[in-house]
């Protein structure tokens, strides 16, 4: 085991524990101002060395360091790497025996650990505190800390308590790390931890490997497939998916399409977890299909892409998801198929948003960001960065800035499917949705089309001249800017709102990209067949 002097400078411990050459910024100065006994905020993307920022510090001043971490994957993987490397670091977690959790104890109380990993949860026990309250403290760090946040992150009530380690150890050094912050979530961390001193070291947000990309979600199976066979073959990536049936069927199609494909979710046992995500870990080509519950702290550089067959709720999901590519710097794509449906969560989160500790103004905000990222005409890359309030030019690295993406005036066709959910809305009692309407729109004689007697009305065909991919992208957008919304008894039935009549009366535009599959499409004037 290692016994390090606590005079060595910070860069020799770079060099004989870890093996670097050198610091990355903004490494340096945050352990120089934590060895200074200061608190800090350390902001930096996934795989730029954020745990460094700790780990050294918690090696150089007496004591133990004490992290908190929000997965037992995670503080499990970091803790391996630190022992394998001479460092004297354990952690305490629910899946130990008593046995193990009274060794780790004893070893933390004769002074044997450098580094202690525990999750939120155990650290808040009163048999916790009380254990360390009789030892001397390095440092606290907090993992994932924008876990303390409500905006826009799975909510984590422990970490609201984290509050105490400031009365308990005012004197010493707390840092809270992370990968995803806004200026609103930056502040709130700041304030949930009382850490209204601290030091905030932020480093750019930006991922220039990461190649940006958003397809219209016409046929999903079809699109994934052909995405990962023919543009990713044999090479190791994420799909992520809403729901733990979805992760099952879309591994089951790209498993029949040839592809090599493991599944995680929380419903799995823990051995079959662990199991699939040392397949993932161990195996070049295998592409991993999971909930969100896969993925952070994972320590794999070669992810060759992350597909979202699902809209994210937020923003700062996307990026922290998006992130776990290309963390060599080799180029990776992030892959996020979009269609109707993904719009109509919206209603969904917001019934869900109170239950998960969130309140509904903030989780419609979050969502209707993302939704404005995948519909925008701007650089993904300028949009994404100003989110998290940097300034940047175009990319050139984005399917909006590399593919031909001509404006186009939508505001005639958004007037042509207001006034037909208008008309459909006098039906009282009656439900239909966007492929009933959408076929009113076109023309088209369905049997349901007939029966009804829709095909009389004086909306009937007036869209003959759009495509069915062209209608999808004017309803999406509608129901993005709240042009349009659902009912709230769960049918997905489509009603007007407030905001609907300044675009029938012509006192608000539609400016729309132009839908991407040109070959199926008239609005460039194509002929009408």
């Amino acid at each position: 085991m290692l016994n390090l002097p606590t005079d060595l400078p910070a860069l020799d411990v770079l060099r004989r524990v870890f093996g670097h050459d050198a610091f990355r910024e903004p490494q340096a100065d945050v352990i120089a101002h934590v060895m200074q006994g200061g608190d800090a905020l350390v902001l930096m993307p996934t795989g730029a060395g954020k745990s460094l920022c700790y780990q050294i510090p918690a090696l150089l001043r007496p004591g133990v360091g004490v992290v908190v971490s929000p997965l037992i994957a995670l503080m499990q993987d970091q803790v391996d790497r630190l022992v394998s490397r001479g460092v004297r670091a354990a952690s305490l977690h629910s899946n130990q025996t008593p046995e193990q959790v009274r060794e780790v104890e004893r070893a933390l109380s004769e002074g044997a650990l450098d580094l202690l990993y525990l999750a939120p949860e155990r650290l808040m026990t009163l048999r916790c505190l009380n254990l360390l309250r009789g030892l001397p403290i390095a440092l606290f760090a907090v993992d994932e800390a924008h876990c303390v946040s409500q905006w826009g992150h799975d909510f984590r009530p422990e970490y609201l308590g984290l509050s105490v380690l400031a009365t308990h150890w005012p004197k010493v050094p707390r840092l809270a790390l992370t990968a995803t912050a806004t200026r609103g979530t930056h502040d709130e961390i700041l304030a949930r931890l009382a850490m209204p001193a601290a030091k905030s070291f932020v480093t750019g947000f930006d991922r220039p490997n990461i190649f940006y990309r958003v397809v219209d979600k016409e046929d999903l199976r079809t699109q994934l497939v052909s995405f990962v066979k023919t543009e990713q073959s044999g090479k190791s990536g994420i799909v992520y998916c809403a729901t733990r049936q979805r992760t099952e069927s879309i591994a089951a199609w790209l498993v029949r399409a040839g592809v090599q494909a493991i599944v995680y979710h929380a419903g799995l046992d823990r051995q079959a977890r662990e199991h699939h995500q040392r397949q993932f870990l161990q195996n070049p080509a295998t592409v991993m299909v999971a909930t969100v519950a896969f993925g952070m702290g994972i320590d794999k550089p070669d992810i060759r892409f992350v597909v979202h067959a699902d809209l994210p709720r937020s923003l700062e999901h996307y990026y922290q998801e998006t992130g776990r590519a290309g963390r060599d710097g080799e180029p990776a794509v992030a892959w996020l198929a979009y269609g109707v449906q993904d719009v109509l969560q919206r209603q969904r989160i917001l019934g869900e948003a109170n239950q998960d500790g969130l309140p509904r103004e903030r989780a419609a905000l979050a969502f209707d960001t993302m939704l404005q990222f995948a519909e925008r005409l701007q650089c993904r890359r300028q949009t994404l960065l100003a989110h998290f309030g940097q300034s940047s030019e175009p990319c050139g690295h984005c399917d909006i800035c590399c593919e031909i993406t001509k404006p186009w005036d939508a505001t005639e066709a958004a007037q042509k499917m207001l006034s037909a959910v208008y008309r459909l809305m006098r039906e009282r009692g009656q439900r239909f949705g966007s492929g009933h309407l959408i076929d009113i729109l076109r023309g088209q004689r369905t049997a349901r089309v007939i029966s009804q007697g829709h095909d009389t009305l004086s909306v009937f065909g007036v869209g003959r001249d759009l495509s069915v991919v062209a209608w999808r992208l004017v309803l999406r957008n509608l129901l993005a800017d709240q042009l349009l919304t659902v009912d709230d008894e769960g049918y997905n039935t489509l009603v007007l709102t407030e905001r609907s009549v300044s675009v029938l009366r012509g006192q608000q535009q539609l400016w729309l990209r132009e839908p991407a599959r040109a070959d199926r499409l008239t609005v460039m004037s194509l002929p009408v067949e």
